[in-house]
């Protein structure tokens, strides 16, 4: 029984936990700005570690430091709030997806019901970042939130249908359980390609990247709803962005390739086998989602919406009535 709460404990603050998480977070900045930088024929972090590998710890650690300046116009209470709780729901969200299970086989707060409760996090997440801009009382802030609350109602909706129908597939609603079904049957995750592939195009939505980083437009509005913070906390909402990558992959790679699950690999431990999965697995999804940012030119928020409701809701619909289908002739499930 104190075993159990020790490993308990380590699992939540530090391996699968916190600290991983944080590091995690970091590493994925930095292999992202790497991949990008060279496949613009650039460098990208090059000197703040090995390969410049410290270099988003270092620039967390200097916004940090910096000064931190509230507009006199701006709702204090939102301003302060809103970083907090971006990341702290970041955070919260990855304790239901199966990253490393150490204790259990499945992830530290899984239970049937909890890729609905992952949903809803993702669009409370969306919800505080346009009152996050619209607190700001900046014109440029309030554009970039009515962009964020546009661009939330374009890609919710396929997200939603997308990561159900791997639910549907499955026969459960719990995260690691779908994961595990996945691997144990190879042609549910083939059978879900297609409603990977428009996951990975909403959460490029989600995440506010070329082609989808209208609500921060620089080169329109400033830095968007992002434009009136600085210091430490624009820093919690670099490092929320940060953390939201890991829960984009690590949420991809288990509703749709079995996430840590896979098969043994000889001479290794189970749980060291479950990281590796893991790690390749999410990070093939990292290197995607950057491919993407370094093809395509930003859409304008109309163009944006149209995409989500005339493209990628009615393929979502198709691939949940195709995997019916699949259900009811006893080819899945």
């Amino acid at each position: 029984m104190v075993w159990e709460t020790v490993a308990g404990a380590i699992e939540l603050l530090v391996f699968p936990g916190l600290l991983f998480i944080f590091w995690l977070s970091l590493f994925y900045e930095w292999v992202d700005r790497k991949f990008y930088a060279k496949l613009q024929y650039r460098y990208g972090p090059l000197h703040t570690g090995p390969k410049g590998f410290l270099q988003p710890f270092a620039d967390f650690v200097k916004l940090m430091a910096k000064e931190d300046i509230v507009p006199a116009a701006a709702d204090r209470f939102l301003f302060t709030l809103t970083p907090i709780m971006v990341l702290a729901l970041s955070l919260y969200a990855l304790f239901y997806v199966p990253m490393v299970p150490i204790v259990r086989n499945v992830a530290l707060g899984a239970f049937e019901g909890d890729i609905i409760l992952v949903l809803f996090i993702l669009t409370m997440i969306g919800f505080l970042k346009f009152l996050a801009g619209w607190g700001s009382t900046n014109r440029f802030s309030a554009v970039g939130s009515v962009r964020v609350a546009f661009q939330l109602l374009g890609y919710e909706i396929p997200l939603a249908i997308a990561l159900l129908t791997a639910a549907m597939a499955a026969g459960t609603f719990n995260i690691s359980l779908i994961a595990q079904k996945i691997v144990s049957e190879p042609i549910i995750g083939a059978a879900l390609l297609p409603a990977l592939a428009i996951a990975v195009v909403c959460f490029q939505a989600e995440l506010e990247r070329i082609p989808f980083d209208i609500p921060e437009a620089e080169q329109e509005i400033v830095a968007g709803w992002l434009t009136e913070f600085s210091g430490r906390r624009l820093a919690l909402f670099r490092f929320a962005t940060d953390v939201e990558l890991v829960l984009a992959a690590a949420l991809m790679a288990a509703v749709f390739l079995g996430g840590p699950y896979g098969p043994a690999i000889p001479l290794i431990p189970v749980q060291v086998s479950y990281f590796l999965w893991f790690l390749f697995k999410a990070t093939i999804l990292v290197l995607v989602l950057s491919n993407i940012r370094a093809l395509f030119a930003r859409l304008r928020i109309d163009q944006m919406v149209h995409l989500s409701w005339r493209y990628l809701i009615v393929i979502a619909i198709i691939e949940a009535v195709f995997i019916q289908f699949l259900l009811v002739m006893g080819v899945i499930g």
